[in-house]
């Protein structure tokens, strides 16, 4: 997990959440006056704090168990998702481990191979952060061991195995532990482990563009990237993308900018994130722009967007600051496809 503009590991902990940092100006072609009550309809005092998170909403409930290996002979009746349920590892798992495809077809006397491991019941509301959370271990990994991809939408009831260290903590462990995430957060966790798990069969929220309360469920993401970026605001590279010093790496840019300056959503896209519970990013924006492409907006001083929230490219999404642990006003800028961060000014138009 990242921290300022850097991959800064700060805690010793494994568990999830999230970076960011730029400069300000307007971008190029964009008007620097504010914006109108109907361009802004949400405005957050970043200084003064937001509500919960999303992954703080519900607590998990550590129900995790552990699944010997074994062998399971197909009888004539049986699906995936049945055998999953009562060998305790989930569908999914079994997918993988047999290589099975939809529409999983089984047939009688077929031997499907039941993984060993450590296997939590996903519940009502619970996210990849707040689960990873409660046993004390990294979002990242059990992405990896699970094999999970966009839209990281969790089901209830569906079995996530957890890495072999992973043990529940006691409330006051995990009181501690959410503390010190927020200092170890990084952009991918948020971007990957927020979005509250939903039933079966039903879908997440469509975004809206002025959202008339907090949205606290799954969002759908959108179903296609416009096909590229624009500058947010215009100002000095404080910090290119890469390696800084040694062992710091920096996931983004830093673009040095005036108060309030105007921040623009660099493409069209759902917010994912708004608010300034990161103490590393401060005032903190990500927009999902589809096709596993995010972008980041970090040390805000105004946040004029909210989760749930659609936005176009070049609508004004918050107002530059030194928020988080910097000490002058900047933009900390990130792109990311399919979780991997992208050098911005490879994608940017040249100025």
């Amino acid at each position: 997990m990242g921290g300022v503009h850097y991959r800064l590991w700060l805690l010793p902990l494994g568990v999830l959440l999230l970076a960011g940092c730029i400069p300000a100006t307007t971008a190029p072609g964009r008007p620097s006056a504010p914006p109108s009550e109907t361009d802004a309809p949400i405005r957050q005092d970043v200084m003064g704090g937001d509500a919960q998170p999303t992954w703080a909403l519900k607590p998990v409930t550590a129900n995790a168990r552990w699944v010997g290996g074994s062998l399971y002979a197909i009888r004539r009746g049986d699906t995936l998702r049945a055998i999953g349920a009562m060998t305790g590892v989930g569908s999914e798992a079994l997918a993988m481990e047999n290589d099975l495809a939809p529409p999983y077809l089984l047939f009688p006397g077929q031997q499907l191979r039941v993984p060993a491991g450590l296997y939590h019941r996903v519940g009502t509301g619970e996210t990849g952060i707040g689960i990873a959370t409660a046993y004390g271990v990294d979002w990242g990994e059990v992405i990896t061991i699970n094999a999970l991809a966009e839209p990281y939408i969790l089901r209830i009831g569906q079995r996530l195995r957890l890495p072999s260290h992973a043990r529940a903590l006691p409330p006051k462990e995990i009181d501690v532990a959410a503390r010190a995430a927020a200092f170890r957060l990084d952009i991918d966790d948020i971007a990957t482990g927020s979005q509250p798990a939903l039933a079966e069969r039903s879908q997440p929220t469509i975004a809206t563009a002025a959202p008339t309360k907090p949205v606290t469920t799954a969002i759908a993401a959108p179903a296609s990237f416009a096909g590229h970026f624009q500058w947010p605001l215009t100002g000095k590279i404080l910090a290119k993308f890469g390696p800084l010093a040694p062992g710091k790496v920096s996931d983004g840019i830093n673009i040095a900018a005036a108060t309030g300056t105007p921040i623009h959503a660099a493409a069209s896209g759902v917010v994912a994130y708004a608010g300034d519970q990161i103490g590393v990013y401060g005032g903190l924006i990500l927009i999902n722009h589809g096709d596993g492409w995010v972008s980041a907006y970090g040390h805000a001083g105004q946040i004029d967007v909210q989760r749930g929230q659609s936005v176009k490219a070049g609508d004004v999404i918050g107002r530059a600051g030194a928020s988080g642990q910097v000490q002058t006003p900047q933009l900390h800028f990130q792109l990311r496809k399919n979780r991997i961060p992208i050098d911005p000014l490879k994608q940017l138009p040249p100025r």
